[in-house]
């Protein structure tokens, strides 16, 4: 049973450093957000090709009244991965100890 607990926990372990880059990359791009970035620039380019795709279903069902001109939506995929981080991946290390001395 030792290497399902192994594997659990290096499953654990990529999503938690994913999750990691997911959310450094969001912190960034709301910071850089403020400064009015060069759309050219290859850093900014890259920053918007990987985080849209997580922000934009979450601007889609934001209702329209609750759009009041600041994009609140890398807050509630800050506050999802931290919750991700906290409880799921959390929950895959204790599963991978309890099947370890099982």
């Amino acid at each position: 049973m030792f290497i399902l607990s192994n594997f659990i926990s290096a499953v654990a372990n990529i999503l938690d450093v994913l999750l990691n880059i997911i959310y450094w990359l969001i912190i960034i791009r709301a910071l850089i957000s403020w400064v009015n970035p060069d759309p050219v620039n290859a850093i900014v380019q890259f920053l918007y090709k990987s985080t849209d795709p997580i922000l934009e279903p979450i601007r889609r069902r934001l209702p329209l009244n609750f759009r009041f001109g600041i994009d609140i939506s890398p807050i509630i995929v800050i506050l999802l991965v931290i919750f991700s981080r906290s409880f799921f991946i959390k929950s895959l290390f204790d599963l991978s100890m309890w099947i370890r001395f099982k």
